[in-house]
């Protein structure tokens, strides 16, 4: 009898288990339970948001799915608590590594577009934004995008109204190695940025804001195709947006960055498939 083909669904667990196994150890300490692994944990935790559900609905879906569950040697199944407990074990410094991971993974080109983008942060009821004195009722997430696979290098998310300008020497900083070419809108016209640019190899591709006509002659100097390409940081916002929701679940906000930071791990193992 012949093997079924493997569905897209089943590839992309394979593929998050496998990322799972080369980013973290198989249990958080030697006082585990050892019920379940790390690894499974990071595979159900992706597919729920691939998949832009609950974890009761997943572990729901989970019992009809026998292919997933002995890709990744998930004999029981566990509690939505248990999911919920190990998503707020799993820090920001772990999703930064898989993320990181899974950008090997693509064939990118060293040409990388910054952009930023708002999250909502307001599907909790009034009474509770007002209780917990919630005043921003956004995220800021800005993405560091490859131009050729629209893979996500890097993130930064704040709450607070911080400047383009602000947010940009960290990202600069923490990827010289990806990056030759930084493409950016007018938002991140500052000599500073471009002068770290510069310093890390970097070629900066940063439109100037025009107060005169000799910074709408560097604007006419600009290598226009390779500058148009900026445009695929808007696609990849719009992109999470609408597969994986334009709001954040979580109510704390270390667990709505981490939210965030898996969602961009998940858009990147997608792009694998």
């Amino acid at each position: 009898m012949q093997a079924l083909p493997k569905s897209r669904l089943l590839r992309f667990a394979e593929e998050a288990f496998q990322l799972a196994q080369r980013a973290v150890a198989r249990y958080s300490s030697k006082f585990s339970k050892q019920r379940y692994t790390l690894h499974q944990h990071i595979v159900l935790l992706c597919l729920k948001v691939r998949k832009d559900t609950t974890y009761r609905t997943l572990l729901d879906e989970l019992i009809e799915m026998p292919r997933i569950r002995s890709a990744i040697n998930l004999t029981e199944l566990p509690s939505p608590s248990t999911l919920c407990k190990a998503f707020d074990r799993l820090d920001m410094a772990v999703w930064r590594v898989l993320l990181n991971l899974s950008v090997s993974l693509l064939p990118t080109n060293g040409v990388a577009g910054i952009d930023a983008s708002g999250f909502d942060r307001n599907h909790a009821s009034k009474h509770y934004t007002k209780r917990t004195k919630i005043t921003i009722q956004q995220l800021k997430v800005t993405l560091l995008v490859d131009s050729r696979v629209n893979a996500i290098l890097d993130l930064h998310v704040t709450t607070t109204r911080k400047h383009d300008t602000q947010i940009a020497p960290s990202l600069i900083n923490r990827n010289t190695a990806e990056v030759e070419v930084l493409l950016g809108d007018k938002g991140y016209d500052d000599q500073q940025i471009r002068a770290k640019a510069r310093k890390n190899n970097i070629r900066p591709l940063i439109k100037h804001r025009e107060f005169s006509s000799l910074q709408k002659a560097w604007n006419a100097r600009l290598d226009a195709d390779l500058y148009a390409q900026r445009n695929q940081s808007e696609t990849v916002n719009s992109r999470l947006k609408r597969k994986y929701g334009a709001f954040v679940r979580s109510r704390r906000w270390w667990r709505q960055f981490r939210e965030l930071a898996l969602a961009c791990l998940v858009h990147n193992l997608d792009l694998t498939l």
